[in-house]
């Protein structure tokens, strides 16, 4: 019994809270207070920001994916924001992916080759 219990506190503790929503698993912070993600380096990557287009597991919707920036959370979250509104629709910034909702890839890569990011089209 005793290891039961011990195998149950190593997966990973409160995961939500109704007072502050999601928490982190390993700072056990909400996740926008979020120690330990907040001061991790930015993702290494080959400096080529990818935009591509993506429709599954999402009922035919299409997607505009953004992979490879090379920022912080907290960039990558104001650089969410500005090309949401840049293309006029929602979105998310998911474990480094930049998800804004529908078929907006040319205005994607516009907006980030102003910004001064080298930028490729990945898929068809």
């Amino acid at each position: 019994m005793k290891t039961k219990l011990s195998g149950l506190a190593s997966l990973g503790g409160l995961v939500y809270s109704t007072e502050s929503g999601r928490m982190c698993p390993e700072c056990r912070q909400p996740v926008a207070q979020c120690v330990c993600k907040a001061a991790s380096p930015p993702p290494a990557g080959d400096g080529i920001v990818r935009v591509s287009r993506e429709t599954k597991g999402r009922g035919g919707k299409a997607v505009t994916l953004v992979k490879g920036v090379p920022l912080s959370l907290d960039g990558l979250n104001a650089l969410g924001k500005q090309l949401k509104s840049a293309c006029g629709s929602g979105g998310t910034v998911k474990d480094g992916v930049i998800e804004v909702q529908g078929d907006h890839c040319d205005k994607v890569v516009t907006a980030l080759k102003a910004q001064g990011f080298t930028v490729k089209r990945a898929g068809g």
